[in-house]
């Protein structure tokens, strides 16, 4: 209810009582006539429209800083009335006004307005708020039609150029690198239809009294395995709230993940502070602070040997935990550490093996990384 309404209804009752009770009729006329306008304001607002609300983004995942655009479609499903409407489409944390003055039954409306992909993360888009009032502007009233959809932006992606070289293993420990792959026995598993007989270890078989396969690994073949440190620790926030350290290093991520797929080879992506799932791309859209434990997740990086490559990406409060990663050096041959933020600190020597490119943002760790000798 709106200060008007409030007050001719207050007015109306002083009205309605003054005149029955001082004998003057016309005070009491007046009265019921202003508690009739206010419960008309009331039925007149509470009558909801039939909306379709449809939306749909161009496209709905894209890069940092990539152009990407909604379109909304808004339809008066009801058969008898017009709808008279003030709406606004809820975009990120703006408010996107939609025109649905006079629309009439089975006419619809169709507002399209650029997403904002100026930051990465998953911009929420709607739902649609609609504001209804009365003529005499009494009573308002806002509801919300249509679900919420969303539009992930991604972390820039940076041409690498460079991909670090296989490692082959072999059984008496020694680890060299190898220009053309290995073939080396890994697992074995229960027999499916279209397996080749020649991997059926006939041994384990007649023991378990099914046919087993062989599982073989091509050993040669170069696994990265990217490690993300998203403690809120390691990335102190800016003026704005944006850690601008931790943005650097989501973007580097993103463009190891992409030179490992275009180039065909195997690539695991982890958190400091929990075990992500899904897409990678994805994954990073929605990383963000939190606290976490480094040291346990060292711990379990080493038991689990994921590959024979790891990168560790940290910001300004991760320089004291260098050392901690690479006492990795054993179970992964190559170790490299990624900071970022922290350009005006002495710079960080190589020990034990351990490569560490210091940039500011992604693009320079790109331009560092293709000059790294190491691969």
């Amino acid at each position: 209810m709106t200060a008007r309404g409030i007050g001719l209804a207050i007015g109306g009752v002083l009205l309605l009582a003054a005149g029955f009770r001082l004998g003057y009729p016309d005070l009491a006329l007046l009265g019921a006539v202003a508690l009739v306008a206010v419960g008309c304001g009331v039925a007149f607002a509470l009558w909801r429209p039939r909306l379709g609300v449809e939306r749909i983004a161009d496209p709905d995942r894209v890069a940092r800083g990539e152009p990407a655009r909604m379109t909304l479609t808004v339809r008066n499903t009801s058969r008898l009335r017009a709808a008279n409407l003030v709406a606004s489409d809820r975009c990120g944390g703006e408010a996107v006004p939609v025109p649905l003055l006079r629309l009439r039954p089975g006419k619809d409306t169709t507002v399209d307005y650029p997403v904002p992909t100026s930051r990465r993360g998953v911009v929420p888009i709607g739902p649609l708020r609609v504001t209804r009032g009365d003529p005499l502007g009494l009573i308002t009233l806002a509801r919300t039609y249509g679900g919420v959809a969303s539009v992930w932006v991604h972390p820039r992606i940076h041409l690498l150029r460079a991909v670090p070289a296989g490692m082959a293993r072999s059984l008496d420990g020694r680890i060299d690198k190898v220009p053309h792959g290995t073939i080396t026995f890994d697992s074995l598993r229960e027999y499916v239809v279209g397996d080749e007989l020649r991997r059926v270890h006939w041994r384990s078989s007649a023991k378990v009294g099914e046919l087993m396969v062989r599982e073989q690994l091509d050993t040669s073949e170069p696994t990265i395995v990217v490690l993300l440190d998203d403690r809120a620790a390691a990335h102190p926030r800016g003026r704005d709230g944006i850690a601008e350290s931790f943005e650097a290093a989501c973007e580097a991520a993103a463009s190891i993940v992409a030179a490992a797929v275009r180039e065909d080879l195997p690539v695991s992506l982890h958190l400091v502070t929990a075990v992500p799932s899904g897409p990678y791309l994805d994954v990073l859209t929605e990383a963000a602070l939190r606290p976490g434990d480094l040291d346990a997740t060292l711990r379990r990086m080493r038991a689990g040997r994921l590959g024979d490559t790891l990168v560790f990406l940290t910001g300004p409060g991760g320089r004291p935990d260098l050392g901690a990663v690479s006492a990795l050096r054993g179970p992964y041959p190559v170790v490299m550490a990624g900071l970022f933020g922290d350009r005006d600190a002495a710079p960080v020597s190589a020990s034990d093996g351990l490569i560490v490119i210091e940039a500011e943002n992604g693009e320079e760790f790109a331009a560092a990384w293709d000059g790294v000798r190491g691969w």
